[in-house]
Formats: structure tokens, C-alpha cells, sequence
């Protein structure tokens, strides 16, 4: 299995900002150290060109971000302090993405050790997502004739605004979100399929939801690829998640997912999307469980 990485998905961040941006070194160190990869499945990405940026994102905003041209709102309203850093490694993971699509296509599954930014809009970014990796890959993919049919299935907490308000228009790909009803973002753009749950639904009630909703997609869809996001923050532990599933019901969601899409044998692209846990090494720990689960589970099919 062949994953999207590079060092450079880590940008510099002020001591003490929420966001977790470490956990994408640390999750690549972890697998290793687990024996779960090698470091040689590990493929480095390179930078998104701005024709294929700009197949989601306006000129402005795509190169704004890349030169450091957005104003004080826009940087707030991003949630993430504007580098050049931070700009090489937006353009970094979305290429990731669209690598992991492509590898997906070619292997059966493939991961990114980043992506799953799907609240941001084509001129602008929120909720720390800067560039829409998953739309763009999308839009790349359909483009290039990879592939036509595209599902996406997306468990991050928080409802996937951007990529439901992108694709609202467009049959051939299917948004499936699940996530808090109350949470961020408070206007929610209707993907294809929502399901807002309750505070504090645990693990026995999400299951069984995520299960009979993955029956109705794929009763109704037939995706030739399917992109997961897998968020942790629908972890009880979570800073910003509000729901409240254990580890165990977290590790049993992504078996759900990754099972119900490999035995269907549909090319799977995995990506990591949000997560707050209180430390950086039970961030790392928790998104490891989804590798673990997609290694054991996909061997039997694809080799």
C-alpha cells in the first residue's frame, strides 16, 4: 500500500495554536516504528501546479494564498497564520491527494498523510483547511478521464461544507457526510446525503447510522472511486467534537468503511481530515488505527 508524504506537511505554527500540526510527522514516524510500513511506501508528493489548484479554487485565492495576499479576515477566517510554508505545504498535500486518488485507481487502496480539507470554499479557506484537496482531486481525476463516478465518504465531525457547496451541481459525485448536527460549520450546504447526529452519540447508535447509510449509497450509487475521510473527532475525547465515541468504536467505524469498499473491491483513497485529541501522541495514535484496519483488511484483495 502506497501513501502520499512529505516532511514538508508540517508548516510552523505559534506556540500554542489548536491545531495539531506535528501529527502528520508523528503519524509517519509511528507507522514505521509499529512496523506497520516501511518508510520505501512512503511517496513524496511534490507541490499541485496552479492549473489543477484552479480547476476548484479562484486565481485570486490560489495564488493569494501561494504569495501572501489575503487580507486580516481572510487570514482569521482560514485559522491558520499565512507562511510560506504554510502555502508549500497546502499545495503539498493537495497533490498528495490527488496522488493517493491516482495510486488508489492503480493499487486497489492508497493513503495521504494529510488532506480531508473540505471546508474550504473556491475563494477562500476556514476552519483550517486552506485548499480543498479532495474537491481538486476530483475535479483532476474527472478531468483527465481516470475516472467519472466518484463517492465520498466523509466521517470528520464536522459536516463537509466546502465539498458539498462544490459539487452541488454535479450527479456524478456523490457527498456523504456524517457528523455533529450542532457543530461547526452552522450553515451547512446539503451534500448529497447528510446525517447530523445528536451530542453525545456513542459508539452503538453511530454505527449502526454509518452502516445503514453506507447500505442506501451504495444501493443507489456505483462509484468507480471512493475518497474517506477519516476524521478522530468524533472521539468523546476530543476538544471540538462533541460526540462521544471510544477508540473501540472509532476503530470499528473505519472497518465498517474500509471493509464495505474493498469487498466491493472500488478503489479506496484514505485521508486523515480532523482531530483534536488532548495530547499530540493520542492524536497520532488514534488516526493510526485507520492504517492499521486498511493494511489488515486490504491484503486479501489487493496486493
Amino acid at each position: 500500500m502506497r501513501i502520499s508524504y512529505s516532511p514538508g506537511y508540517v508548516a510552523p505554527l505559534p506556540d500554542g495554536h489548536i491545531f495539531p500540526m506535528k501529527k502528520f510527522s508523528g503519524l509517519y514516524t509511528y507507522l514505521i516504528d509499529k512496523n506497520l510500513f516501511s518508510a520505501s511506501g512512503f511517496i513524496e508528493p511534490g507541490m499541485v501546479d496552479f492549473a489543477n489548484l484552479c480547476t476548484v479554487h479562484t486565481p485570486r485565492y490560489g495564488f493569494g494564498v501561494w504569495n501572501g495576499d489575503l487580507n486580516r479576515k481572510e487570514i482569521r477566517k482560514m485559522g491558520l497564520p499565512w507562511s510560506k510554508e504554510l502555502a508549500i505545504r497546502s499545495r503539498l498535500a493537495v497533490q498528495g491527494t490527488i496522488n493517493t486518488g491516482i495510486m488508489a485507481l492503480q493499487d486497489g487502496i492508497a493513503g495521504n498523510l494529510a488532506g480531508g480539507t473540505h471546508h474550504a470554499m473556491p475563494d477562500y479557506g476556514e476552519g483550517f483547511c486552506v485548499y480543498n484537496d479532495v474537491a481538486v482531486a476530483i475535479k483532476v481525476l474527472r478531468q483527465s478521464k481516470w475516472v467519472n463516478r466518484v463517492l465520498v465518504i466523509d466521517c470528520d465531525v464536522h459536516q463537509g461544507n466546502g465539498t458539498a457547496e462544490i459539487f452541488k451541481d454535479e450527479p456524478d459525485v456523490y457527498t456523504f457526510s456524517i457528523h455533529g448536527e450542532k457543530n461547526y460549520p452552522f450553515i451547512k450546504p446539503p451534500s448529497t446525503f447528510d446525517i447530523g447526529l445528536a451530542d453525545k452519540t456513542g459508539d452503538r447508535e453511530y454505527i449502526h447510522t454509518l452502516s445503514d447509510a453506507l447500505d442506501k449509497i451504495f444501493s443507489e450509487f456505483e462509484p468507480e472511486l471512493v475518497f474517506y475521510l477519516a476524521g478522530i473527532d468524533p472521539l468523546e475525547s476530543d476538544h471540538f467534537g462533541r460526540l462521544s465515541l471510544t477508540l473501540k468504536g472509532l476503530e470499528e467505524r473505519d472497518r465498517l468503511v474500509i471493509e464495505t469498499v474493498t469487498q466491493k473491491e472500488i478503489p479506496l483513497a484514505l485521508l486523515l481530515s480532523g482531530g483534536y485529541a488532548p495530547t499530540l501522541e493520542q492524536t497520532v495514535e488514534a488516526h493510526a488505527i485507520m492504517y492499521a484496519a486498511a493494511k489488515e483488511i486490504s491484503a486479501p484483495y489487493f496486493h
